[in-house]
């Protein structure tokens, strides 16, 4: 007897528009369609991660941008850490104190600006970063399950494949 293709409710959605719009692509939306259910799901396993070890997932991007800074320092200006997770100053503000009131981040003055600030990543910050970002890929090895090693590195590829015709497609319109 032959195995019945799994369906997930993707299926079930694709099936429910296929008569009001026969002419999409169906494997196209499919494959959007999953990506964005599991972009969606990680984020949320993500952020559940983030809230078991006392962070937002706000607050984990801040530490991960400090954690990956190069020098023994691990420091960034405000300015910088708000341009890069594409916050405003007074919201990036806000999560600064955060942090800080924590003992995850430290406000030094800027050796080279004397009006200037620097946010340098604690032992605190780091530990909690790590521990958090350990914690998830833990989670996400579990998920990843699902594939075989050789299906993980064709899907890596096929992905890696669609992220570089989207990152051209973006580089061309603008």
């Amino acid at each position: 007897m032959a195995k019945t293709e799994e369906r997930d409710h993707v299926d079930d959605f694709l099936e429910s528009i296929r008569d009001e719009l026969p002419d999409l692509d169906f494997e196209v939306e499919g494959i959007v369609e999953r990506i964005m259910g599991l972009s969606r799901r990680i984020k949320r396993m993500m952020e559940e991660t983030c809230a078991e070890h006392g962070l937002t997932w706000g607050e984990w991007k801040v530490l991960g941008y400090l954690h990956r800074k190069s020098g023994p320092t691990r420091r960034a200006s405000p300015g910088q850490l708000a341009e890069h997770l594409e916050l405003s100053r007074g919201a990036m503000t806000n999560r600064l104190d955060r942090l800080e009131e924590a003992g995850l981040v430290e406000r030094l003055r800027d050796p080279d600006d004397r009006r200037g600030v620097q946010v340098e990543l604690t032992v605190a910050g780091r530990q909690a970063y790590e521990q958090t970002t350990t914690a998830q890929a833990e989670k996400e090895v579990l998920v990843a399950s699902a594939l075989s090693a050789r299906e993980k590195k064709d899907l890596n590829a096929l992905l890696r494949r669609m992220m570089i015709t989207f990152e051209d497609f973006e580089r061309a319109r603008h």
